[in-house]
This record gives C-alpha cells, structure tokens and sequence, in this order.
C-alpha cells in the first residue's frame, strides 16, 4: 500500500521507517528540507518540501493512489486541515491527525476524523491506524488460553449493537475506547465510528473471530 505522511519530525519518521520496513511505499511532507536527515540514507521514499494540505504537493506525493494519510506535523490546525484535504477531496481511506490538546479530540472525531492525542497515544497506534489488520494482543492470561484484544472492524460493524457482534462470534467485549475514553457497554450500546474495540477471547477462537470481524455483517448473514 502507498501511505502519504506529513511532517518529519520524530514521529513522522518512525512512522514512514516503519512503513518502508514493512513493505509499502511512503512519501514523507515537510516545510523544513533539513527534517529529511531524520529518514537516513536508506530510506527510499519520496520526499517533499512544503505544507502538505497543498494540493500540488500532495498530488507530487501520490495521494490519488493513496491507502492511508498521516498528518503528525507539529501543529494542530496544519494537521486536521490536511487530514480533511485528505479525506474529503481525495477520499483516502485511513486518514489520522495527530493533535497537541486532546480537549479539541471530540470535535474533529465529529468531522470523521481519528485523531492522536500526542501524550496518549505512540507511534505503534498510529501506525495501527494507518494499516488497520487483524488483532492487537493487549494481555493474556497465565494459561495462554484467553486473550485480550484490540480489533479491526470491517465499516460495516459500526452502527450495529455490541450483543450482535457478540452473538456473531462468540467473544465477549470487554470495553470499548471512545473519543479516548474508556467505555464499559451495556445491552443498549452501539458500536462508533472511530471505535475502537477490545474483546476478550480464546486463543484457539482468535483466527476465526479476526476473520469474522475482517468482513462485513452482510457475509454471515
């Protein structure tokens, strides 16, 4: 997959190192041309000086063929105005905006936008967002035999209520995080866009599950 990210900073940098390590094609924006120093001599990206909410640079860097946009520069207006370029006039589809007051996280989320608030959230969970798969194993148990995880959804799960993707797959959802928060559901709550889901689940159960939720409801039906 191609992923475009704006700002070379710490951050932007571990971002599209890590990207590259993987495999994909990154172009990294940056107003500041010394910021490229960051990437090493064998990164091998592409690199573009200038604001990346600028239609032409962000043309120059691949964004009509993109899978993912990151803005983590250090401002936060710069940031979710590119998210939103990204978003509404090119239609990428993961987009996430890093942001310095995690008090404006409600408003942009509103505005369909993910958003990193910078002392919560690393370099690894941005990067989850950007190239969304499969599971996030956050504890295990002494046996081995259950686990905890953070979920990739298919779209088409948002909407629906929690007791339905319980039923679906026979995991238990243990909690959720909205808008940074902690959410424990009840038989009423129904899953966000911009969720994100932590289930607790056998380990002999997990494939399964991940396959389930990879796809959308219509296909268990």
């Amino acid at each position: 997959m191609h992923v475009v990210v704006m700002g070379c900073g710490r951050v932007g940098t571990l971002i599209a190192q890590r990207l590259e390590e993987a495999g994909h094609t990154v172009a990294i924006i940056d107003q500041n041309r010394e910021a490229f120093r960051r990437l090493g001599p064998n990164f091998q990206g592409i690199t573009l000086t200038g604001v990346g909410f600028d239609r032409d640079i962000l043309i120059q860097a691949g964004i009509e063929r993109a899978d993912a946009f990151a803005a983590v520069s250090n401002g936060d207006n710069s940031n979710i105005l590119a998210a939103r370029v990204a978003r509404e006039n090119f239609g990428v589809a993961n987009v996430v905006a890093r942001i310095y007051d995690p008090g404006r996280a409600e408003i942009y989320q509103r505005l369909g936008i993910p958003t990193v608030a910078t002392v919560i959230w690393a370099t690894d969970q941005i990067l989850r967002r950007l190239v969304p798969e499969g599971s996030r194993s956050e504890w295990r148990d002494a046996s081995g035999a259950i686990q905890l995880c953070e979920m990739h959804l298919h779209k088409g799960w948002f909407g629906m209520a929690i007791t339905d993707l319980e039923d679906a797959t026979g995991a238990r959802v243990a909690f959720i995080t909205r808008l940074g928060e902690g959410l424990i559901p009840d038989s009423h709550t129904v899953l966000q866009e911009g969720d994100l889901l932590h289930v607790t689940v056998r380990d002999t159960e997990l494939s399964k599950v991940e396959n389930i939720f990879s796809r959308s409801p219509e296909d268990h039906s």
